[in-house]
C-alpha cells in the first residue's frame, strides 16, 4: 500500500545531524503494506508409526499446477505445445478427460483437493478472508499419522501457511518473496524451477521413508512471462510458453519419483483452468465454464492400469480417497468423493461447483452449479444449461428449451452451499470469514435478491475494464489508468474495488488528497470493502488523523477474537503507533503472528515502533528480520538505516539507505537521508548523486525548504571538490 506513516521527526531529531538520528526530508518514515516470506520449518517425526504393508504405495507425489487448462497439454491433443515429461507420465498411467474442479480460484480449490471435502463443507470459499479450520483433516494430517514423512513446496501467496493448509506437513516451504504485491496487483510467487529444486532436495533427503510430497507450481498464472528459451519459442502464445516451461521444470522430479522400484502413486492435476478470452473472460474467477472448471488429471503408479485414458467423471474430491486407498490408509467417514482406483460407481456422480469471487469482491451475483451425466446447470439470475457431450464449448444454453432437465439438476444443488450462509446457523469459522469480508460490519452486505443486472454475464465488460486498468497501472501508464478508474467509478458507483483502484493510482501519482476524497466517498456510499477501509485508515493516519484511523480499523479486527486479518492488523498497528500508543501497537502486531508467524510486514512495523521509542537495538533487530525474509522491502531498509545511524554505525546506514533508494527510487525522503549522511561520512560521490536527484526531482510544494538545503550543500561540495 502506498500511504506512509506520519512524521516522526520531532521525536527523533533536534537538528539535521543531531544525536538522535536522521529522518526523511519530508518527514515521512515509510509505509505499511509489504509482506515477506520467512524460512520454512521442519518438524521431527520420531514418533511416526511403522510403514504400511508392502502392497500399498510407499510414496505419494501430488503435483498441482496453477491455472492450467485441460486442453493445454500434449497428451490432451494440443499440438502447439511441447510437454514431453507430462506426456510420458500420462502414457505410463491413466489420464482423465472429464475431470473437474469445484472452484475456479486457487485456495479453495486446493482445500478441496487436500481435504476431500466440498467448499461449503470445509468452509474455504475464496482466496481471501478464509482459513481452513483445524477440525478438518487433510491428506497431510492423515498420512503423517500413518507414518509418512510429509512435505509441501508451494509457489505463490494464495497458498501461504496463514490460510491453514500447512497442518500435518513436516515441511511447508512457502518461502517466496512477498512485498508490494497488493499495491502492484501482482501475486507474490517464485519460479517453478526453484519450487522443484527444493522439492527434489526434500525427496532425496528422505529416501527410505514413506513420503508424501505436494508440489505446487504457479507459473501459468497471469501475467504470462515464460523464461527463455520458452519466451522466444512461444512468443505468439506466452501462456503455452509457461506451460512448456512447467513441463521442463517438472521433468527431474517426475524422473526421481517414477524411476525407482518401490511402488508409488503420482497424482498430477491443476487447481483450475484459464479462460483466455472465452465467453469474454480474460483469466479466471468470474465464470465457471469448462475453460476454467475442467482440469487435467493423471494418475500413475501403484494400482493404476498403465497407458489408459478414462472418460469417466473425476472430481477433485475424489483425489484424497484415491491417495488414501493407494497408501492403505483408512479414509475419514462421510467423504463425498470416491477412490478412482476402485470400480466405477453404479450411480453417476454429481459435480458441485461455485465461483464466489465476483460476489465477495464486487457484490455481483454468486455463481453455483452442478454437472451430472453430461448436463451442466449454472445457477445465476440468468440461468444456463448445457449438454457437455453435444456442446463442449458451451455455446448454446438449453435452459429455455429443457426446463425439466434444468429443474432436475437444480434439485441437486446442496442447500448448505448457499452463500452467504445464514448467520444464525453459521459456524464459528463462517462467522469469522463473514467478519473479515465485511459482512458483519455492513461494509459488504449481500443483497436480499440478485437480478439480471447483477449477473456476471451482464458485467463482463466491467471485468475487462478492471483487467485493462491493471495492465495500464503495471505498465506505468498512470494517467490512462486514472481516467479508466474514474470511468469505472462513475459507471459502477457501488463497486468498492473501483474506488480502491482509483485511490491506488492517485497515491502512486502523489495525489494523496484526491485519493483520500475517493476513499471517503466510497465509505459514504456504502461501497467501502475491507481493502478500501485499510487504505483509508493508513491514509488518515499519515495525514495526522490517526485517532480516526484507529476508530475505523478496530471494528474490523475486534480484540478478543482469535487471530485476525494480518493486513488489517498491520494497518491498525500503524495507526495506533501514530497516536503514540506504542505498547498497544506492539500487542496488535503480536496478534499478526498468531495467524502468520513469519509476517515481515509486522516485523517492519515493530521496527517502526521501536524507532519511535528510541530503542535503536530493537529497531535494528526487527528491521534485519524483515529484510532477511524479503530483501526487496524499501521501508524496512530505511528503518534499518535509521537504527544503524543512531547506533553509531553511519557507514552501514548509508549502505542501507542506498538499498532502500534503489528499491524505491522516487522516495525523496530516502534520497535526502542518503545524501546528508553520505556527505557527513565524506562519501562525496554518493552524496552528490543522491542530493542531485533529490533537488531535481522532489516536489517543491512538499520539500521546498529541504530542496534549498540540498542545493546549498551541493554548492558547498562543489567548492570543496579536490
Amino acid at each position: 500500500m502506498k500511504p506512509a506513516s506520519a512524521a516522526v521527526r520531532a521525536a527523533l531529531l533536534a537538528a539535521t545531524f543531531g544525536a538522535c538520528g536522521v529522518v526523511g526530508a519530508g518527514g515521512s518514515w515509510g509505509c505499511a503494506g509489504e509482506g515477506a516470506a520467512g524460512p520454512e520449518a521442519e518438524r521431527p517425526a520420531e514418533s511416526r508409526p511403522a510403514p504400511a504393508a508392502d502392497s500399498a504405495a510407499r510414496d505419494v507425489l501430488l503435483i498441482t499446477v496453477d491455472t492450467l487448462r485441460a486442453d493445454a497439454l500434449g497428451f490432451a491433443g494440443n499440438e502447439r505445445v511441447a510437454t514431453p515429461a507430462l506426456d510420458r507420465l500420462a502414457a505410463a498411467g491413466r489420464a482423465y478427460s472429464r475431470a473437474h474442479a469445484h472452484n475456479v480460484v486457487t485456495l479453495p480449490s486446493h482445500a478441496n483437493v487436500l481435504t476431500g471435502r466440498l467448499p461449503f463443507e470445509h468452509g474455504v470459499r475464496d482466496n481471501s478472508g478464509f482459513t481452513l479450520p483445524e477440525r478438518v483433516p487433510t491428506a497431510a494430517t492423515l498420512l503423517r499419522e500413518a507414518g509418512f514423512a510429509t512435505a509441501a513446496v508451494v509457489g505463490a501467496y494464495p497458498l501461504d501457511a496463514r490460510f491453514g493448509l500447512a497442518r500435518g506437513f513436516d515441511l511447508y516451504d512457502d518461502a517466496y518473496p512477498e512485498g508490494g504485491g497488493e499495491a502492484r496487483f501482482r501475486t507474490p510467487e517464485r519460479r517453478g524451477s526453484e519450487v522443484v529444486e527444493r522439492a527434489l532436495a526434500w525427496w532425496r533427503g528422505h529416501e527410505g521413508e514413506r513420503r508424501f510430497l505436494w508440489v505446487h507450481l504457479f507459473d501459468p498464472h497471469a501475467p504470462y512471462e515464460p523464461p527463455e528459451p520458452f519466451a522466444s519459442r512461444y512468443a505468439a502464445d506466452p501462456y503455452l510458453g509457461e506451460v512448456a516451461a512447467v513441463d521442463a521444470f517438472l521433468a527431474p522430479l517426475l524422473d526421481a519419483a517414477t524411476g525407482g522400484g518401490e511402488p508409488a502413486l503420482v497424482v498430477f492435476t491443476a487447481d483450475h483452468g484459464e479462460a483466455l478470452g472465452e465467453h469474454g473472460e480474460l483469466t479466471h474467477g468470474l465464470f465457471a465454464y469448462e475453460a476454467t472448471l475442467r482440469v487435467p488429471l493423471v494418475l500413475q503408479g501403484a494400482g493404476v492400469p498403465p497407458g489408459t485414458t478414462s472418460a469417466e467423471p473425476a472430481r477433485h474430491v475424489d483425489l484424497l480417497p484415491t491417495i488414501l486407498d493407494a497408501a492403505g490408509v483408512p479414509a475419514p467417514h462421510g467423504l463425498p468423493g470416491r477412490s478412482l482406483l476402485g470400480p466405477a460407481p453404479e450411480e453417476p456422480p454429481t459435480t458441485y461447483f461455485e465461483a464466489l469471487t465476483a460476489n465477495l469482491d464486487r457484490g455481483w451475483a454468486p455463481l453455483r452449479g452442478v454437472i451430472r451425466e453430461g448436463g451442466k446447470l449454472v445457477a445465476l439470475p440468468i440461468p444456463e444449461l448445457y449438454d457437455l457431450e453435444e456442446d463442449p464449448d458451451e455455446e448454446r444454453s438449453l435452459y429455455d428449451a429443457e426446463r425439466e432437465r434444468a429443474r432436475r439438476l437444480a434439485r441437486l444443488l446442496p442447500e448448505e452451499s448457499v452463500w452467504p450462509p445464514d448467520r444464525a446457523a453459521a459456524s464459528a469459522e463462517e462467522l469469522a470469514a463473514l467478519r473479515s469480508l465485511g459482512y458483519l460490519s455492513g461494509q459488504a452486505a449481500p443483497k436480499e435478491r440478485y437480478t439480471a443486472a447483477d449477473d456476471p454475464k451482464n458485467l463482463v465488460a466491467v471485468d475487462r475494464q478492471v483487467h485493462r486498468f491493471i495492465d495500464l497501472y503495471q505498465q506505468g501508464r498512470l494517467l490512462e489508468a486514472t481516467e479508466l478508474a474514474r470511468a469505472i467509478v462513475r459507471d459502477q458507483p457501488g463497486l468498492g474495488l473501483a474506488y480502491y483502484h482509483l485511490a491506488q493510482v492517485l497515491l502512486e501519482r502523489g495525489l494523496d488528497a484526491e485519493a483520500l476524497e475517493v476513499l471517503e466517498t466510497a465509505r459514504a456510499r456504502g461501497a467501502a470493502t475491507p481493502p478500501v477501509l485499510r487504505q483509508l485508515g493508513l491514509l488518515l493516519a499519515e495525514r495526522g488523523r490517526a485517532p480516526e484511523a484507529v476508530a475505523l480499523l478496530e471494528p474490523l479486527v475486534p480484540e478478543g477474537t482469535a487471530g485476525g486479518d494480518p493486513e488489517t492488523l498491520n494497518a491498525l498497528a500503524v495507526a495506533l503507533s501514530e497516536t503514540g500508543r506504542q505498547d498497544e501497537a506492539r500487542r496488535v502486531l503480536q496478534r499478526v503472528f498468531e495467524t502468520d508467524p513469519r509476517n515481515p510486514e509486522a516485523r517492519q512495523n515493530l521496527a517502526l515502533v521501536a524507532l519511535r521509542l528510541e530503542d535503536w537495538e530493537a529497531a535494528r533487530s526487527e528491521a534485519e528480520r524483515a529484510v532477511a525474509g524479503n530483501p526487496a522491502l524499501p521501508h524496512a531498509w530505511n528503518y534499518l538505516a535509521v537504527a544503524l545511524y543512531n547506533l553509531g554505525r553511519p557507514g552501514e546506514a548509508v549502505d542501507a539507505w542506498e538499498r532502500a533508494s534503489a528499491l524505491d527510487p522516487e522516495n525523496y525522503d530516502l534520497l535526502y537521508n542518503l545524501g546528508l549522511v553520505a556527505a557527513e561520512q565524506g562519501d562525496l560521490p554518493r552524496a552528490r548523486r543522491a542530493l542531485g536527484r533529490f533537488a531535481d526531482g522532489a516536489p517543491p510544494e512538499r520539500y521546498g525548504p529541504d530542496i534549498q538545503k540540498a542545493r546549498a550543500l551541493l554548492r558547498e561540495l562543489e567548492r570543496n571538490r579536490p
